[in-house]
């Protein structure tokens, strides 16, 4: 097998050559019991895509979370992974509580949420983006990345929901919004009224240009600029 070796220094400078569009289209997911997990992510509320069978034991199956512009595959002999084995699987959501109170209308189990300890990492828990301790309740200021809840599939591919409602700078392109779903697009409206309440109560009067300001902040938010007070 051929090696690349790759100067660490060299790797973080930008490149000259024109950047290449690369879309993450599919995640495989290993599972034990195709019909069950088909069941699982049914019982989710995931949109089905595919379901393609031959008489050789090769299935694959295709699920897309709602909004999501990336799927997840399943099936038989698609991957030599243990079934299970997937873990550290995150479904950005802009209400922790609206997705966690999702699935438990759905019967499905959910932890309750949590968050990171500040600067402390190594801990017991199961480890995901800040570190091995796991301290319970959402985020107390709320901040966006910071609050989680986990669950599990049926062969324990680990999923977690992260509440993200304003994206980090340049994580977004400044010239450009968009939105994956009609909810997600409410959350931000919602998000913008609270924000526009408070204005008008600094101003002390109605703002006729309340629409212009909404598209503002909206615009802002999602690609992670100051926001307009």
């Amino acid at each position: 097998m051929a090696t690349l070796e790759i100067d660490r220094d060299a790797a973080v400078k930008s490149s000259t050559s024109p950047s290449v569009d690369l879309k993450l289209e599919v995640v495989v997911i290993p599972v034990s019991d195709v019909d069950r997990a088909k069941a699982f992510y049914a019982l989710l509320g995931w949109r089905l895509d595919a379901d393609f069978a031959s008489a050789d034991e090769w299935r694959v199956i295709q699920f897309t979370p709602p909004g999501s512009a990336c799927s997840v595959i399943f099936g038989r002999n698609v991957t030599p992974a243990a079934p299970g084995s997937a873990r550290g699987l995150y479904l950005i959501v802009s209400d922790l509580e609206a997705a966690r109170r999702n699935l438990l209308d759905r019967g499905i189990a959910v932890s309750e949420p949590f968050h990171g300890a500040g600067d402390v990492h190594a801990g017991r828990d199961e480890p995901y983006l800040f570190g091995n301790v796991r301290v319970s309740g959402a985020d107390p200021k709320r901040g966006s990345y910071s609050s989680f809840a986990s669950f599990c599939d049926p062969d324990g591919n680990g999923w977690l929901f992260q509440e993200v409602t304003t994206r980090l700078p340049g994580r977004i392109a400044g010239d450009g919004t968009t939105f994956a779903s009609q909810a997600e697009l409410a959350a931000a409206m919602r998000r913008a009224a609270a924000a526009h309440g408070e204005h008008e109560t600094r101003t002390g009067g109605h703002d006729e240009n309340w629409a212009d300001w909404y598209a503002d902040y909206i615009v802002r938010e999602q690609a992670g600029q100051p926001l307009p007070s």
